[in-house]
């Protein structure tokens, strides 16, 4: 039977459902009877309730799933003989004119869009690279060997300096008054490490046990507290411990102590590059893809599903409250959290899923098996027991559809790298790891 679509928007059409009126009340029945079977009431043995009392206190929430169900079906059969891509859920609204014996049903909805992608020959992607290189490597050796420093208090003559921990009492004052967080007792800190604002990382050092100092501080006009953010507050600090912090020797001993076989410092560093090079690697696929998404974006035509749209907008949110739940925030559920502040990531993220859509269905960029089983294979090396890992991933759909949607994504990359006007840009790896 031909279907009739009324076109309201650019995406928007509607069809009407009409549904026998015999035909409901002939499944509510039999639903009814087959309830009675089990039900349960007082007064009453297991299947002997009358007809009556069973569909005076089920008939609606039996009547309701029967309509649900039928009104399913109908809308499912007729945008399929229409051909139609729906996108999201209809509205189904009941009409007033139905001819006698029969229900009519509005179904409003929308379908996807045409995507009309643009000429990728025309489009300018940087591609960036990036090398481990001897200095990278020296730079990560220093970091494990502070991971694994010791302290011990230095001699009371000593003053402190760059690397020591020392633990204080301060307090401090703005205008003459306390202010909020501006005092602690036994406080604890790295000096030179970025953990205090420089002025009072500065104002610590060469200070000696059981000495007391007051200094001016000039507070960040972007300070996170508000409150004394571009103010300046005078400090007192006294000095209560400074300990000296010991590095261990770059020896066979500390590549042993990480695990290192061969237990050698050319081991060591070998493994170390081994590390970055896949770090590397994943940070500059991540940027390459990035490049390449905003260039599908800005190259592509298409309308937005609403619906769609919001429905992001909705994980966004639901992401967002997970998020505030997971921190401790009070209320988290129900706190609230404008629609409007997500709509920009939402329809971006739509627009993209479309745009990649189309182009692999185009292009037959879908993920192939050899390249998930790879794929898995180079993420497990990162952890002690690879084997496990790939196990873990291969026996889990959802884990599995997570990585082949990474892997598609991958093939896209590679895709449009191949066809648009590319700008390679070699990158220093430290700033490729601070980006």
């Amino acid at each position: 039977m031909a279907v009739n679509v009324e076109t309201l928007e650019k995406l928007e059409r509607r069809i009407t459902l009409t549904l026998a009126a015999t035909e409901i009340n002939s499944e509510v029945e039999s639903r009814l009877k087959k309830l009675a079977r089990t039900v349960k009431a007082d007064g009453f043995r297991p299947g002997k309730v009358p007809m009556s009392v069973v569909a005076q206190r089920y008939g609606y929430s039996v009547q309701y799933e029967v309509m649900n169900d039928k009104l399913g079906q109908a809308f499912s059969q007729a945008a399929n003989e229409a051909q139609l891509r729906v996108a999201g859920v209809p509205n189904i609204t009941q009409k007033n004119d139905a001819p006698e014996g029969q229900m009519a049903f509005d179904a409003t909805f929308e379908v996807y869009p045409e995507v009309k992608l643009g000429d990728l020959g025309t489009a300018e992607v940087e591609r960036v690279s990036a090398e481990v290189d001897e200095a990278a490597i020296d730079k990560t050796v220093e970091i494990l060997r502070k991971q694994r420093r010791t302290f011990a208090q230095r001699p009371a003559a000593e003053g402190a300096e760059a690397g020591d921990r020392v633990t204080i009492d301060f307090e401090g004052k703005i205008d003459g008054e306390p202010f909020a967080g501006g005092k602690a007792e036994g406080f604890q800190f790295l000096i030179g490490e970025g953990q205090m604002l420089e002025q009072f990382d500065q104002a610590v050092r060469g200070m000696k046990v059981g000495e007391s100092k007051t200094f001016p501080l000039q507070f960040p006009a972007d300070y996170h507290g508000k409150d004394v953010a571009g103010k300046e507050a005078d400090f007192m600090v006294t000095m209560k411990k400074v300990e000296a912090q010991h590095l261990p020797t770059v020896d066979e001993a500390f590549a042993k102590s990480l695990g290192i076989a061969g237990g050698t410092v050319e081991a060591l560093r070998a493994d170390v590059k081994k590390n970055l090079e896949r770090e590397v690697k994943f940070r500059v696929l991540a940027r390459n893809k990035s490049a390449v998404m905003d260039a599908l974006v800005k190259s592509a035509e298409l309308d937005l599903p609403k619906a769609l749209v919001e429905a992001e907008v909705g994980r966004l949110t639901d992401g967002a409250r997970a998020d505030l739940k997971q921190r401790g925030v009070k209320d988290a559920d129900t706190a609230p959290i404008p629609a409007e502040i997500f709509t920009p990531q939402a329809e971006r993220r739509v627009r993209l899923g479309l745009v990649v859509s189309e182009l692999v269905r185009q292009n037959n960029l879908q993920a192939k098996p050899e390249q998930l089983q790879a794929h898995i294979e180079e993420m497990a090396q990162s952890y002690e027991k690879p084997a496990e890992v790939v196990r873990w991933y291969l026996s889990d759909r959802q884990r599995m559809s997570e990585v082949e949607a990474v892997v598609i994504e991958n093939n896209v990359t590679d895709f449009v790298l191949g066809k648009a006007k590319v700008i390679d840009k070699a990158l220093p790896f430290d700033e490729l790891m601070t980006a």
